[in-house]
């Protein structure tokens, strides 16, 4: 197996176990909301949003390598576009769950946002990968400014 076959099944096993983290930590606050009273759309916005700070803190120490301050701003910024995609999912699944089930319980509709949540995986892999936590192309490393080395991806590809 080569190095970058290596580090690349590192890297999956890694999210894998950051987005079990994730999504337990969405799917417990969001029912936890919704038991609470607040309504579906409303709580798995919050629950989302708290799950995706968390999920792209982990992904960018753990499972990319990246260190340091410099680029954390743009790494938590460049990470809503994974929210609003998975928002959109989850959402729209709710959506259609009340449209189709509307006295839907807690458990089918944290069901239902689970499997919206899951579709969304392979691409929230890819775009971290290969988007939010890319690295550094050999000219790029030339150019940047000293004190790179404390944010550079670690991980490989």
């Amino acid at each position: 197996m080569t190095t970058r076959r290596i580090r690349l099944s590192q890297q999956v096993i890694r999210f894998a176990g950051v987005g079990v983290l994730s999504t337990a930590l969405h799917l417990g606050l969001f029912a936890a909301l919704v038991r609470g009273g607040m309504g579906s759309q409303v709580a798995n916005g919050v629950a989302l949003v708290i799950a995706t700070v968390f999920n792209t803190g982990l992904n960018r120490a753990w499972t990319f390598g990246v260190t340091g301050r410099r680029g954390l701003a743009a790494h938590h910024g460049q990470a809503l576009v994974i929210f609003a995609i998975t928002y959109a999912a989850t959402t729209l699944a709710l959506g259609l769950l009340g449209v189709l089930a509307p006295g839907a319980g807690t458990l089918v509709q944290t069901t239902v946002v689970a499997v919206a949540n899951a579709l969304s995986t392979a691409l929230r892999f890819v775009t971290m990968q290969r988007w939010i936590f890319r690295p550094a192309q050999p000219d790029e490393a030339l150019t940047e400014p000293a004190g790179r080395h404390d944010t550079a991806y670690v991980g490989g590809s």
